[in-house]
């Protein structure tokens, strides 16, 4: 079976969540005799390249209008290979993917994973509604990534009746491993009772409330990761007086991110708005057995978080709250170390690369079956 997934950004020019997912799909299933390959856009010129045994097809993107790339080659590109693949695998939101579909993918077995709720562009949103009706109309089978997500979402309730979920799994093997003598590193320049943040620094990451809650504490906090609000972030730490609590890493390396996951005492992901749909750093987190601590937002995080088994789930933007967390698990590290068991368990059990995959190949063979029957 050949899938060919369709999304903006991909390995090695962005790291995110959704470009992991991808990531992660392609690798079980060359175990799995499932072949995906990628579309998508580039800075650079148009080239066709492999990345970790993927085609990857990337084509120049012309412009952005509200972190939407456009590309004019995509057109001809998608047009050129989809004969190549049995299955597409849209990821939203991406406006200009919606396109890609109703212009040029009009018959192929087409699915979605429906990442997230466009949640900001609340002008530019009903602008783009009847575009994506019809995309969501058009595309064979939606899946969420979690139930919380699916139940809880204004858009896809209408689609209800051919949705499905399967949670995003992630493989430990995809991951490097590092040495005992670079986590001690880490733990001697910074100390073994400090909390880490992975991510792109967002606005709906609700790092200003992380910082908040460290105010008149001695707790220490890891903040690994660039993006849009990293200088307000650090002049935000100066005017609360938390500098020396918190450490801004930039981005790091996977070595490193390993190396912090396994030195840390804890997980914490205060993201607050819905534009959070799931938290692939709180599963990563799970993954190397550490306690997490997250908000409520009736998303994925806490379909990943469960309250008071993997770790602490709290009211989204309540700083106080965050603050009684984090001292709660540097009080008591029987109760830390409990938690980070229960969050490798739940990972194994249901949040593995493994059964991600599975859930996926059933879909894939379903939309097959349909379509030559």
């Amino acid at each position: 079976m050949k899938v060919l997934h369709v999304f903006k950004t991909y390995f090695p020019e962005t790291v995110g969540g959704i470009e992991q997912v991808i990531r992660q799909l392609a690798s079980v299933g060359k175990r799995k005799g499932v072949r995906s390959d990628v579309l998508t856009l580039t800075k650079g010129p148009s080239r066709v390249f492999r990345f970790e045994g993927q085609l990857v097809y990337a084509v120049r993107r012309d412009l952005d209008v509200a972190s939407t790339g456009f590309s004019y080659q995509a057109f001809g590109a998608l047009k050129r290979i989809i004969d190549r693949y049995d299955v597409v695998h849209y990821h939203y939101p991406w406006p200009f993917g919606d396109l890609l579909k109703l212009l040029i993918d009009a018959d192929k077995p087409s699915l979605v994973t429906y990442h997230s709720d466009i949640v900001r562009q609340k002008f530019l949103g009903k602008l783009y509604a009847p575009l994506q009706r019809r995309f969501l109309g058009s595309v064979d089978c939606i899946v969420a990534t979690s139930p919380s997500y699916l139940e809880s979402s204004q858009t896809l309730k209408h689609y209800r009746e051919k949705s499905t979920v399967v949670p995003i799994g992630l493989s430990k093997a995809t991951y490097p491993v590092v040495s005992d003598r670079k986590i001690q590193c880490w733990k001697e320049e910074i100390g073994s009772d400090f909390f880490l943040f992975v991510g792109v620094l967002r606005y709906y990451k609700g790092l200003h409330i992380l910082l908040e809650a460290l105010k008149g504490t001695d707790l220490t906090v890891v903040i690994a990761g660039t993006g849009p609000v990293e200088g307000e972030l650090k002049r935000l730490a100066q005017e609360l007086g938390v500098s020396e609590n918190v450490r801004f890493l930039g981005r790091v390396s996977e070595e490193d991110k390993v190396a912090l996951l396994e030195a840390c005492l804890g997980v914490v992901f205060p993201s607050h708005l819905r534009s959070e749909a799931f938290g692939i750093t709180l599963l990563e987190g799970a993954m190397y057995g550490k306690p997490l601590i997250s908000c409520e937002i009736k998303t994925g995080t806490s379909y990943i978080n469960a309250s008071g088994e993997t770790g602490i789930v709290i009211p989204p933007s309540d700083s106080g709250a965050l603050r009684e967390a984090m001292q709660t698990l540097v009080g008591d590290q029987v109760r830390a170390n409990r938690m980070g068991a229960n969050a490798f368990r739940r990972y194994q059990t249901m949040f593995s690369d493994d059964v991600m995959f599975d859930g996926y190949y059933k879909a894939y063979k379903a939309l097959l079956s349909k379509a030559q029957s």
